[in-house]
């Protein structure tokens, strides 16, 4: 009986872990290219916009560009509005190109649930020297469209900042609640915060 029940317990254990493998892609985030934008500052207006981009396998990425500073988001925007927070840092910033996804995947489904994406924050102290960041967001989900920044990991002089940043993403993204939880920032990384619309 012993003889039976160990295979079928390692059996067990790989469908579990088969169950739910998390693994990474990668799509590219160039606002000339891959992004629309659906609104903009008047002439005298200041300098913002609104961009929609195409992201993951249909999800988006939405891009609030004002006053040399980045919001973005991953994912479905709640109820329809494009710019329900802004998240961004103090200082001037862009983002990067790449985009990675962490996607978690059962059977034949795959949800990405979570992204690293690397920003690149001025340095008013010497403009020669930016100190790059990687945020780790949430993606807003078709149902719970709850999409934030889960936390952020200072990259620069940083080697295992990409580990770091998937293990942030594959242990907190999907329960993080956007507006309630605090994110995890490891290193020393510029002011950041977020403003509810």
């Amino acid at each position: 009986m012993r003889a039976i029940l160990i295979p079928l317990a390692v059996l067990g254990l790989s469908q579990a872990a088969r169950a739910a493998d998390i693994s990474s892609a990668y799509t590219d985030l160039d606002s000339k290219k891959d992004c629309v934008t659906y609104a903009q500052a008047e002439q005298g207006d200041g300098e913002w916009a609104d961009l929609a981009c195409s992201g993951y396998r249909g999800y988006p990425v939405l891009i609030a560009y004002d006053d040399a500073r980045e919001s973005l988001f991953y994912g479905f925007p709640p109820g329809g509005d494009m710019t329900s927070a802004w998240e961004s840092f103090s200082g001037f910033n862009s983002s990067e190109t790449k985009v990675e996804w962490r996607i978690e995947t059962t059977g034949d489904r795959a949800v990405p649930f979570a992204v690293i994406h690397r920003r690149t924050i001025s340095n008013a102290e010497d403009g020669n020297k930016p100190t790059e960041v990687l945020l780790v967001a949430k993606v807003a989900q078709m149902d719970a469209r709850d999409g934030c920044t889960v936390g952020l990991v200072i990259a620069t002089g940083n080697p295992t900042a990409n580990d770091q940043a998937r293990k942030l993403a594959d242990e907190k993204a999907k329960n993080f609640a956007c507006g309630k939880d605090k994110r995890v920032v490891i290193g020393n990384v510029p002011a950041f915060g977020r403003v509810d619309n």
